[in-house]
């Protein structure tokens, strides 16, 4: 018999088609939903590079993360997997519709904001495990202990006290 694995992952780079926005469930769990804009292959005949259209959900702290740091054109790295699903249409029973999105695993800065305008800073990413109502319960993590770090001396820095906003 054939042991066969199933791999289910989409890595898209493209820029927002509009400002996400920050939801809640009725359970209180942060959503965002977004769309974006990625350029695909270039059409031999008319010489034209096509754009795809991409529906993300986000969830929690990748929600939260993704409506308060990126707006309408910046550039957005997605790294998830592919949720379809199907619904029935109200005012026409006999007719089925069919849905395709990126359920978020991973986001990060598809630029600096230096090159978007704004200052200096490193591109910043966000992952955190899937737990959203779709995804299957966490494998058990194995006890594997953590690399002892060493700050050294932190008595030369003073405390920063800011507005909690990055500065970036």
């Amino acid at each position: 018999m054939l042991n066969a694995c199933a791999i289910n992952k989409v890595i898209i780079m493209g820029r927002l088609t509009s400002d996400p926005e920050l939801r809640q469930t009725p359970n209180g769990v942060s959503t965002c939903r977004f769309t974006v804009a990625v350029d695909g292959a270039m059409n031999q005949t008319t010489n034209e590079r096509r754009t795809d259209f991409i529906t993300v959900n986000a969830w929690r702290q990748q929600a939260e993360f993704v409506s308060r740091y990126f707006t309408k054109g910046r550039l957005i790295l997605v790294e998830g997997n592919l949720r379809t699903g199907s619904y029935d249409d109200r005012n026409h029973p006999d007719v089925k519709h069919y849905t395709c999105e990126v359920v978020a695993e991973n986001i990060s800065f598809g630029e600096t904001k230096s090159s978007a305008g704004g200052g200096n800073y490193s591109p910043q990413q966000y992952s955190q495990p899937r737990q959203d109502n779709y995804s299957q319960p966490a494998a058990p993590q194995q006890n594997n202990a953590a690399p002892a770090v060493s700050f050294g001396d932190l008595g030369d820095f003073e405390e920063v006290i800011g507005d909690g906003d990055l500065p970036f």
